[in-house]
């Protein structure tokens, strides 16, 4: 629509133009003919041009569309759910689509299903094996953000995986009308509903076991919860529930008395009139190691500092300790992890030898006793300044040390140690942990330092009576545990000399389910970068059947990763190889038969109909069908709303009338010149 003030512009701008022509052209002028009327035209057509640029009349236009809110049927395609539910949902989610009511008038109506993500489909196959009902509303809040929308939600109510949907719903943007799936009548029912555990234990200790079980009823009733490792009973315990007390935590400790892979079964004896026994029991697996350090103590002379060492290292269960003379037979030695040499002489020739043959890790302790000379010349780790008289050495902590954690350990009030060393020098790669300071003066020499020498590991303490710190320790404390402490992750550093692998697999020993089943690796080049062009396959082998698999593994980000998620459960062993070089990596693991889904024996209506409350909706039944499409058609919330928009569109092209304008101009000038006017 063009406004009247702006065909009253160009009415004035079409005025002043024939006004402006008729003075330059006729005013006082005797030419005339046709010459002069083409001239007065091309003025006109420029001088007319020129106003409507500066007027740039516009018309507006009035486009007007119906926005109809949207109603997303949300279905849950979990294997909780039965074909009977299938049907049902089918059933429903037709009636409401093809609804030749108001209803399919006044909603776009989408179809989405949802299990542990969201997916944009309204085909069910119930495959799913978890249930995130909070992940896909939350999901649906950002795809429908800004709009008007209802959710209808076809489901059992039972989530297994992410946060509670009840309390997210206080957070929902639409309101939700759950429709109650599955069979809402309530059993009595007993379930085991978590079971924490380590997935590591060591042998020959005892590992926690704590197991959470649950009672839907109203009357009084017992069981007896067993424990099963590898199918022998190694613990069971009698539990009592009411109505009141319905929730029990069991609390035990089992022993690990063999290296492997171990199957746990956690199960508790079902009621007389129980109807679903699959949440009665769970399994779970857990890998016993040995990981027994064995630490050797070599010396000739008897100090206190042996037993301090000894009792410290002891005190964590998976360190033994054993003391040696230098001239015990080296067949001894040959399963040490971790050498501690106190105050070594010229009888450690041989032992010195076997950590040199072994590349094993040592800790040396240097004392009055100590023939520095020949520490000197036996090793090529620290060199030694000799000459120096005996003095006291007070510690202080280097607060840069990287390689593990000692801010717990505090050296405040400690006594001092005793050596006539003088300062260590570290000829590799190293880091010293204590500093040396005398007579309150920090000096920047190491009092115990550590050194690297390509996969072995070596550390050195410059004196001795460190017997006094841990009766210091003791005395603080009331305990060793500080100090005891401090030195276990000293040797635990000692003992895990690993070096650079350039080929590294991570993966779990156990997986709950196949789904789960992913492994994936790190390929390094020789300069230790990751190399994304590596060719990397893995062979998976089953134990029981001794069927195989080979896929390769695929480049993610930053990683390869094998997806294993269809196989079935059972143990396995695999190899994942690196094709181009001769470079591989073995393992095993554990796929559980477990189905989180099958742990429900009917469906969770109170708390879909909370979900509703929080929302501002309503629960429904399969069989009120009717009334939900009446209350969605009659609910003024959701009625269509009527949206105009209002368009500018401009009468002139800005470009094209300039140069026509230019034009005019143009060709006046020409033809006045051409007949030699001025």
């Amino acid at each position: 629509m063009i406004q009247l003030q702006t065909v009253l512009l160009i009415l004035l701008a079409a005025i002043v133009a024939l006004a402006l022509v008729l003075f330059q052209y006729y005013y006082k002028s005797k030419r005339k003919g046709k010459l002069q009327v083409i001239l007065s035209f091309l003025r006109f057509s420029a001088i007319f041009g020129t106003i409507l640029l500066f007027i740039n009349p516009k018309f507006t236009k009035n486009e007007y569309s119906l926005e109809k809110p949207n109603l997303v049927l949300l279905a849950d395609n979990s294997s909780s759910m039965t074909s009977e539910d299938k049907t049902q949902v089918i059933s429903d989610l037709s009636s409401l689509k093809n609804n030749v009511g108001s209803l399919s008038e006044n909603f776009n109506i989408l179809n989405y299903r949802f299990g542990a993500d969201l997916s944009n489909s309204d085909s069910l196959s119930l495959t799913e094996k978890s249930t995130n009902i909070s992940k896909a509303l939350a999901s649906l809040n950002e795809i429908f953000t800004g709009t008007n929308t209802a959710v209808v939600l076809f489901s059992d109510g039972n989530q297994t995986i992410g946060e509670d949907y009840e309390f997210y719903g206080k957070r929902q943007k639409f309101p939700i009308y759950p429709v109650v799936l599955g069979d809402t009548t309530k059993y009595e029912d007993i379930a085991i509903s978590q079971i924490n555990a380590n997935r590591y234990a060591f042998l020959k200790n005892k590992f926690p076991l704590e197991v959470f079980i649950s009672y839907d009823g109203k009357e009084k009733v017992s069981s007896e919860l067993q424990v099963f490792m590898d199918d022998k009973l190694v613990y069971k315990e009698k539990v009592s529930f009411s109505n009141v007390s319905n929730t029990k935590i069991v609390s035990t400790q089992i022993e690990a008395n063999s290296v492997g892979m171990k199957n746990i079964k956690v199960a508790v004896t079902p009621l007389p009139n129980e109807k679903n026994k699959v949440n009665n029991e769970k399994l779970l697996a857990l890998e016993v190691l040995d990981e027994k350090t064995n630490v050797a103590i070599i010396s000739t002379v008897q100090h206190p500092d042996i037993g301090a060492l000894k009792k410290a290292i002891e005190s964590n269960e998976q360190r033994l300790v054993s003391i040696y003379r230098p001239d015990t037979d080296l067949s001894k030695l040959q399963e040490v992890d971790v050498y501690i040499l106190y105050q070594p002489d010229a009888s450690f020739d041989k032992v010195y030898k076997q950590i040199q043959l072994r590349n094993s890790n040592s800790f040396t302790v240097l004392g009055t006793y100590t023939d520095l000379n020949f520490v000197n010349k036996i090793q090529n780790n620290f060199l030694i300044e000799t000459g120096y008289p005996v003095q006291e050495l007070f510690a202080s902590q280097n607060a840069t040390f990287s390689k593990f954690d000692i801010s717990d350990f505090s050296l405040e009030g400690f006594p001092p140690l005793v050596s006539d060393a003088g300062p260590v020098n570290i000829l590799g790669r190293g880091e010293p942990l204590l500093k040396v300071r005398i007579k309150g003066v920090d000096m920047d020499q190491p009092l115990l330092t550590t050194a690297e020498e390509d996969t072995a590991k070596h550390a050195i303490l410059v004196g001795e009576n460190i017997w006094k710190w841990r009766v210091q320790n003791y005395r603080n404390d009331q305990t060793f545990k500080s100090f005891d402490a401090f030195l276990g992750k000293l040797i635990l550093y000692l003992s895990t000399s690993k070096g650079k692998n350039r080929f590294v697999l991570d993966y779990s020993s156990i997986y709950n389910n196949s789904s789960e089943t992913k492994i994936k690796a790190n390929y390094f080049d020789e300069a230790f970068a990751f190399d994304s062009n590596a060719s990397i396959n893995i062979k998976v082998e089953n134990k029981s059947t001794n069927t195989s698999l080979e896929v390769p593994m695929l480049l993610k980000d930053g990683y390869y990763e094998a997806d294993l998620s269809n196989l079935p459960p059972g143990k396995y062993d695999f190899v994942a190889t690196v094709t181009k070089e001769n470079l591989s990596r073995s393992g095993s693991y554990s796929i559980l038969d477990f189905d989180a889904e099958k742990q429900f024996s009917s469906s969770n209506y109170s708390k879909l109909n909370r979900l509703a409350n929080n929302t501002a909706g309503k629960l429904y039944f399969p069989d009120q069908m009717d009334s939900l499409v009446m209350a969605l058609e009659t609910d003024s919330k959701f009625v269509p709303v009527q949206k105009s928009k209002q368009i500018v569109v401009p009468l002139i092209d800005f470009k094209f009338l300039l140069g026509f304008i230019i034009a005019a101009l143009s060709l006046e000038w020409f033809i006045r010149k051409y007949n030699g006017l001025t």
